[in-house]
């Protein structure tokens, strides 16, 4: 009889973890703004919370960056890519990089990734101003993008399919 009780209260506290687990899944975060003071031109050094060409590989956009952290065997991470394509396309000066975090093993630990997809949404100047983890829903993109483009870029047209 205690073994049973045991047995559910465990699974009940599996099933709420989960559900919170799921939930957070996709949702954008902010991120602060670095402490770290603006590094003279033509310095490389890393300042956290900033990425630059050189880092992912690839220029930025002139308004927004979306840079996505991907494995070969994730199954989240196609999906995503087309859609993090698909807000780019919409939007002038917003770009699209994907980064294969096995191979960029030191920029994913400089980053925290530790799951893909992972999501950064960089502003001009390379600043994360947010980041999520898991598949993510259209309108989040988009609310995430409209924060770094000043505006909403909200509407009914983008949010049909809602992912």
């Amino acid at each position: 009889m205690m073994g049973g009780l045991i047995l559910l209260v465990v699974l009940a506290a599996a099933s709420g973890i989960g559900v919170l687990v799921r939930r957070r899944q996709g949702k954008f975060t902010p991120t602060a703004l670095p402490d770290s003071p603006p590094q003279p031109a033509g310095t490389t050094a890393q300042r956290d919370g900033v990425l630059t060409a050189e880092d992912l590989g690839a220029p930025l956009g002139e308004r927004a960056t979306l840079v996505q952290f991907s494995t070969e065997f994730c199954a989240n991470c196609p999906p995503t890519k087309r859609l993090l394509g698909q807000v780019a396309a919409g939007h002038q000066g917003v770009e699209v990089v994907e980064v294969d975090a096995a191979d960029r093993l030191d920029l994913a630990r400089r980053l925290h990734v530790y799951a893909t997809p992972t999501i950064l949404v960089l502003d001009p100047d390379g600043v994360i101003a947010s980041r999520a983890s898991g598949q993510p829903r259209k309108s989040d993109v988009l609310t995430a993008i409209g924060t770094v483009l000043g505006h909403s870029v909200l509407g009914p047209s983008l949010l049909e399919g809602g992912r």
